[in-house]
């Protein structure tokens, strides 16, 4: 009787184009929600690192320590009606289910999109975006089970991953330095601090530099915002990154 129920469940996640969740090697994701970076880890060490999109609220793409539950080639975009493998697909061609806040791989992931602009800025309902390419390079890589970690952090990949109970070998990738996210309140790291130092230089108080975007740069951001004739919106995008000098 077991052993037809465990085929029932596995035909069924076969019907939905998932595989099901079982036990996976030594291998494991770090999402960095302040700078927009992911870490894919193998064998205990730093492999490969991609600049990502994540929730336009902080609240949005859930923190914690997760797992991938499913695997989805072209996912359907229910809401929208869109067929996968479209071009108009908003989830690109690679879905990586999470459990994340009770759901199962269903509402949570790591996916493609049809947007390539927005990946490196603060634009997704909660899921966290990556390029087509790269998430089928990923999606190749990863098994059903590999633990996923996100946070919002200063820290380096490998500090993250210590303090999560990982003992890693010292990275030897050099780790892009993202000049293109968007930077809002709620935003870490060293961008931050960037930020703090010129608005500070240009007469702008932020009330210290610490690498985090609080109330009081997000105060400075729209006077400068306001005194340049920007959009005043406290978002630190291209045009408010230039204006800058920051880019």
């Amino acid at each position: 009787m077991r052993k037809i129920l465990l085929s029932a469940i596995l035909v069924c996640f076969m019907v939905m184009g998932a595989t099901p969740a079982f036990a996976a090697g030594s291998q494991f994701i770090i999402i960095n929600k302040s700078n927009n970076q992911l870490g894919y880890y193998e064998n205990s060490k730093l492999t490969k690192v991609f600049r990502v999109g994540t929730g336009r609220s902080a609240s949005y793409t859930p923190e914690g320590k997760f797992k991938i539950v499913n695997k989805i080639v072209n996912r359907p975009y229910y809401k929208g009606n869109i067929p996968g493998g479209s071009p108009r697909n908003p989830l690109g061609n690679r879905w990586l289910g999470l459990n994340a806040r009770g759901t199962w791989g269903t509402t949570y992931a790591i996916h493609g999109n049809n947007n390539p602009s927005s990946i490196g800025g603060y634009v997704s309902s909660g899921c966290v975006r990556m390029h087509n390419s790269e998430v089928q390079w990923l999606y190749s890589k990863v098994k059903v089970g590999t633990p996923v970690i996100i946070t919002t952090s200063g820290k380096s990949f490998d500090s993250i991953a210590t303090a999560s109970g990982y003992k890693v070998k010292k990275s030897t990738i050099t780790v892009p330095v993202s000049s293109s996210a968007v930077l809002k309140k709620g935003s870490r790291g060293d961008e931050v601090i960037e930020l703090q130092r010129t608005l500070t230089k240009l007469g702008y108080n932020t009330k210290g530099i610490d690498g985090i975007f609080g109330a009081a740069t997000d105060a400075a951001v729209r006077k400068y915002q306001k005194a340049k004739n920007l959009k005043v919106d406290g978002i630190v995008g291209p045009a408010t990154k230039k204006a800058l000098g920051m880019i």
